[in-house]
């Protein structure tokens, strides 16, 4: 039976504006793929990223180029030969998923061998602000398990600081969004060491990963920017010591599973992390994050408002969307 391909953009507002070193997000567009087969359907979402090149214009252009073979039934492993990783595979890939799940009557987590995923202990994100401002975010989050603090060049010493005086006992992520240099990486780790840091992300631009040579850190380094696929592993190793799985980058969570089980196999830490999106995005992404050490998936807790049956947060924990949301195999909620 021929498939039925749809591809669509659409804006959801923040709840307050978010900055990060590259600039400030007041809205997170995203573009939703919705693929029929007889009465089954499926849907993904991806989100188009400037740093990548991307756009939501280019991303729609790279759906529809593919999108008659998708509809003569292009199956997941094709896809990953025709298209290249990023937004518009991601989105097409999350959709086969679910439409897999709801032909065969299926859920992704069952298909996958596992039982429900587990509350996790996700990171919520403290956008770049004045000391003062972060510190007072914190305190609003004093009962999360894990924090993620942006940051720039410009005041990160008195970030930290504020942001642990207001949260002693969460655990700590500093995301740099690449915006240091190695010399303020280094004059860093004293106030990292000070204030309990357990990981720090992407602290140099991609380009100038072979800074990194050498280096040791006092706290293990996580590959964002850097690490997009399987093929990045290699030449992270001995520079980075874990990595953060973002599906909008493998583009999708086929490719997602297949840099988790690589990036195991060659002793990194994982971390899973996402974009600003609903939970439409970040659903399949649980599926990485039951595996792994850090949990960045909070995009969807940033919105105004998010899908029905999104995920949220309970008692300091975070749990998965629903499975009427996606992956669940059955024809699925699509607002």
């Amino acid at each position: 039976m021929r498939r039925n391909l749809t591809a669509s953009h659409e804006s959801w507002p923040l709840a307050k504006p978010f900055r990060i070193s590259r600039g400030v997000k007041v809205v997170a567009d995203v573009v939703v793929v919705e693929i029929r087969e007889g009465a089954a359907r499926g849907w993904g979402e991806a989100v188009p990223y400037a740093r990548y090149g991307e756009t939501v214009a280019s991303v729609l252009a790279a759906i529809a180029g593919v999108t008659a073979d998708i509809e003569h039934g292009m199956s997941r492993s094709e896809l990953q030969q025709v298209m290249p990783p990023g937004a518009a595979r991601n989105a097409i890939d999350c959709a086969l998923w679910d439409l897999e799940a709801g032909l065969s009557g299926t859920s992704v987590t069952r298909s996958l061998g596992l039982g429900p995923v587990p509350p996790l202990n996700g990171a919520l994100t403290i956008g770049i602000d004045t000391p003062d401002a972060m510190h007072q975010a914190a305190l609003a989050l004093d009962s999360a398990p894990v924090l993620k603090i942006k940051v720039d060049a410009d005041a990160p010493e008195a970030q930290l600081r504020a942001v642990r005086a207001a949260a002693p006992h969460a655990r700590l992520i500093v995301d740099a969004n690449e915006g240091w240099s190695i010399d303020l990486l280094e004059r860093m780790q004293s106030v990292m060491i000070e204030t309990r840091v357990d990981l720090v992300e992407q602290p140099l631009p991609a380009d100038d990963d072979g800074d990194l040579d050498g280096f040791a850190s006092a706290q293990p380094i996580c590959a964002d920017e850097s690490c997009h696929v399987t093929a990045d592993l290699s030449r992270l190793a001995g520079r980075y010591g874990a990595v953060n799985i973002k599906l909008d980058k493998t583009g999708g969570l086929t490719e997602a599973l297949a840099l988790l089980r690589a990036a195991r196999a060659a002793g990194f830490g994982v971390m899973s992390g996402c974009m600003v999106c609903t939970s439409l995005g970040v659903a399949p992404a649980f599926h990485v994050a039951r595996h792994a050490d850090f949990v960045d998936l909070d995009g969807p807790i940033l919105l105004r408002r998010d899908r029905p049956g999104g995920a949220r947060l309970e008692s300091g924990k975070l749990l998965a969307p629903a499975e009427t949301l996606w992956g669940g195999g059955g024809p699925g909620t699509f607002v």
